[in-house]
């Protein structure tokens, strides 16, 4: 059965207070935490019990979710290339003041001299990728000219895509396809810009968008070539490296792809 849309994200903290502070701070808006249900803890296949903090982006759902055993925190030296990174693309109308925002609210670089705008080859957005207070990537996207008019409004709009690091392409695009999502048309992303945007040097990037049938928001795949993404190991469901997308599939169960990122099917 296909993964018909995306109909959310789930990100493990260790510190809920802390990082739904941040995420506020940013735009989102918080509604009432509640326990994580004892059927869902049993699927990720942890012990205990566990605190969820859901929020809205416009119409995209991210939960914060905090375990009572935690797991590892987000490794240290992950970059861009690395297998566990992926991140959030958030829509805003200026990435520059949208960074500026969440450096104040606790946000660390990872880009070298904040937003930068790619050449049209690569999508001619302007862009800027960042950490939140645990580690876990984020980026904004700027869009331009016709692209800007499906995102109107001011500030920070919505979630565009997530972006996952992938060792093989080909073996990445056959897993998504077996599960409903069709890959677009990419580019292969390199240059001063695409170096300074993911603080690698000589940096070389295959990113190749992949559709589930509702588009926004969809999965971005990305191989890179210079440097080689290394692997940070297995990853737990309660690890904060352990980023789920929740699938709307028409069934409930776990599912990691071929580089261990996390996939909740749901039921819709």
């Amino acid at each position: 059965m296909s993964w018909r849309a995306i109909a959310g994200f789930r990100l493990v903290t260790a510190d809920l207070d802390r990082l739904s502070a941040f995420y506020e701070a940013l735009g989102f808006g918080l509604e009432a935490r509640h326990p994580i249900p004892q059927d869902e803890m049993a699927m990720l296949g942890l012990d205990g019990g566990g605190t969820r903090q859901p929020m809205r982006l416009g119409a995209a759902r991210v939960d914060l979710d905090r375990f009572d055993r935690p797991g590892r925190p987000y490794p240290a030296g992950a970059d861009a290339a690395a297998l566990c990174f992926q991140h959030l693309a958030l829509v805003t109308d200026d990435a520059a003041a949208a960074w500026e925002g969440a450096r104040r609210a606790g946000g660390t670089p990872i880009s070298r001299h904040g937003a930068v705008t790619l050449p049209p080859a690569s999508g001619g957005v302007t862009a800027m990728k960042f950490r939140d207070p645990d580690g876990h990537p984020l980026e904004f996207l700027e869009f331009a000219g016709y692209a800007a008019q499906a995102w109107p409004g001011q500030g920070l709009l919505g979630i565009d895509h997530s972006a996952i690091s992938v060792s093989d392409g080909t073996a990445s695009r056959r897993f998504y396809a077996a599960h409903g999502l069709v890959a677009a048309p990419g580019s292969v992303n390199k240059g001063p810009t695409q170096v300074s945007l993911d603080d690698l040097d000589a940096v070389e990037v295959d990113v190749t968008p992949s559709r589930p049938a509702l588009p926004t928001p969809h999965l971005e795949l990305l191989g890179y070539w210079r440097p080689k993404g290394r692997s940070c190991g297995p990853v737990a469901p309660n690890d904060s490296a352990a980023t789920r997308i929740v699938w709307q599939a028409g069934r409930r169960e776990l599912v990691a792809d071929p580089d261990g990122h996390w996939h909740q099917l749901e039921l819709g």
